[in-house]
């Protein structure tokens, strides 16, 4: 279901359309142009950033955590399904935007303990590959590895795959949260930014079980 909380997913991915590369871009260029051989899928004209409280938001109002879902983004800055596999190829690496959640960090610390009781471990994601079906269902395809993110919480990384993953057209690209990911950006406008996630219902709620879709 579509997350009717302005938000989204700050992710981008590469794509090699002939054979793995090493990382060819740290900008996300124009969605669907060529770089040495791969294409950045989820990008637009603007970088991914860590997200960050709006002005006049107070912290604990800010809404930047994921948690136990697969995501898949449907509008970024405009540009629809923008993560959708045009060509068939290999998925080599995506990066991922990470928010700071606290600029102190005792404060910081304490909010990870809480999140990482709460939702079962330490912040955590893994790229999906999921196959389109019937009624907005999607079937996972494939997966990465679960990477580790609590160390970099407040930067964007690239996460390199060390084996890179076959992709055909007509997939697409989402992201899995296994425990919980501060990767929402806040507060933007629901006509340029949107995703769907593997729920149908209480969408605009953290989830009370385990949503993600792990192979």
């Amino acid at each position: 279901m579509r997350r009717s909380l302005m938000a989204a997913v700050a992710v981008a991915v590469l794509l090699a359309m002939a054979a793995a590369t090493t990382w060819a871009v740290t900008r996300a260029p124009k969605p669907g142009s060529l770089l040495g051989g791969t294409v950045q899928l989820g990008g637009t004209s603007v970088p991914v950033r860590t997200p960050v409280c709006p002005a006049g938001v107070k912290p604990q109002n800010c809404i930047f955590v994921m948690t136990r879902v697969t995501a898949l983004q449907t509008l970024t800055n405009g540009n629809g399904n923008p993560t959708a596999v045009k060509q068939s190829g290999q998925l080599v690496g995506f990066t991922l935007g990470l928010a700071q959640l606290s600029s102190n960090s005792t404060t910081a610390a304490n909010f990870v303990r809480t999140l990482n009781a709460k939702y079962g471990g330490a912040a955590e994601a893994q790229i999906t590959v999921l196959r389109p079906g019937k009624n907005n269902r999607w079937t996972v395809a494939a997966q990465g590895p679960v990477v580790q993110l609590q160390r970099y919480l407040g930067y964007v990384v690239q996460f390199p795959l060390s084996t890179p993953i076959p992709v055909r057209a007509g997939e697409a690209i989402g992201l899995t949260v296994p425990t919980w990911a501060p990767i929402l950006s806040y507060n933007l406008s629901s006509k340029l930014y949107s995703y769907r996630q593997s729920r149908s219902s209480n969408c605009k709620s953290v989830g009370a079980q385990q949503n993600a879709q792990i192979r």
